[in-house]
């Protein structure tokens, strides 16, 4: 079984869909509206529709190269995260957090609305900053503590800077997915991987025919934050040529300073790789993503399968093709 799914990775056709585990469910994004299929405490399917209207649609600048990724990263965290919040409301109530204090405050001022807004916002900006404080302050700091490396050496500084912070993220991916919560999660993202590839075969979206595919898939998003990881260690190397930079809180400001460059390179790169995947280039690139995979994706049982099928239907456009990558 193995062999075959490895001979089946790559695709004549490849689309643009991509897919989001929630708790219980999936969201699947399509070209014009996205689906989040919930699986209830009953066992019913609990879908919902809405329509996508990206913001290039109203500022063609933001669909230009190198300013895409920074915009579609934006955009897929804030969709993501507000999915997920949706998705947590079909937990027992025992199991569901208590609001905090500002969540509160925030729903006694604000209409139900705009404090959904804020508070999705508050947490994407609070899950960047997180991911700048492990993966740039935290190895900036750490190596700057290391004597010799204080001043000179910028070469070897940068790049062990560069493999702190692979390390720590690699940590950080493992002992996530050894939490109970996530592996259900990453069930359910095995079963969009499987059901896109089940798709992009051209097989009817069958239980039977989704079983059979492979839930490593090169179009991950989960493998784009590796490929982030892994870019910047070239850049930050690149931009050191140039930049000789001792103090550390410069270093941390230049490195937040080329953050945008590296997200857009790195969307950029995963696009190629998404598009070429048959290619020998693009499968040596990809295979460090497809590694993380066995960390961030579990086999998922039929019921989530089911649940990928759904959400996947019901996104797909009426215009075939439309949805090519």
């Amino acid at each position: 079984m193995a062999k075959q799914n490895q001979s089946k990775q790559s695709c004549a056709f490849r689309t643009s869909i991509g897919g989001q585990a929630l708790i219980e469910g999936i969201l699947m994004r399509g070209v014009d509206k996205q689906a989040i299929v919930i699986r209830n405490q009953d066992g019913e399917l609990v879908t919902k529709v809405e329509q996508l209207h990206p913001l290039r649609e109203k500022w063609p600048f933001f669909g230009w190269p190198l300013v895409r990724g920074i915009v579609s990263f934006l955009e897929s965290m804030g969709k993501g995260m507000k999915a997920v919040t949706y998705s947590a409301q079909f937990l027992p109530e025992e199991e569901q957090e208590e609001p905090s204090r500002l969540d509160k405050w925030i729903e006694d001022h604000f209409s139900s609305e705009k404090a959904e807004k804020l508070i999705i916002g508050i947490a994407v900006v609070l899950g960047i900053a997180l991911a700048v404080g492990l993966f740039i302050l935290l190895p900036t700091f750490l190596v700057g503590l290391v004597p010799p490396l204080r001043h000179g050496h910028d070469g070897l500084r940068t790049l062990l800077e560069g493999v702190l912070k692979l390390v720590i993220f690699l940590g950080y991916m493992a002992a996530v997915s050894r939490m109970k919560e996530m592996k259900r999660m990453w069930a359910y993202h095995g079963a969009e991987h499987k059901t896109i590839y089940c798709y992009e075969h051209g097989k009817d979206l069958t239980v039977d025919n989704v079983r059979t595919e492979s839930r490593f898939h090169p179009r991950c998003g989960t493998s784009f934050l590796l490929v982030v990881v892994i870019l910047s260690i070239f850049v930050f190397i690149v931009a050191n040529a140039f930049l000789h930079v001792d103090n550390v809180f410069l270093r941390v400001l230049v490195k937040l300073a080329l953050l945008p460059v590296v997200v857009s390179l790195s969307y950029e790169l995963n696009r190629w790789i998404g598009r070429h995947d048959d290619l020998p280039l693009a499968k040596v690139l990809s295979w460090p993503g497809r590694m993380l995979q066995h960390l961030t994706t579990q086999e998922p049982d039929d019921g989530m399968m089911e649940v990928a099928i759904t959400s996947l239907k019901l996104v797909i456009p009426d215009k075939k093709g439309a949805d090519a990558w």
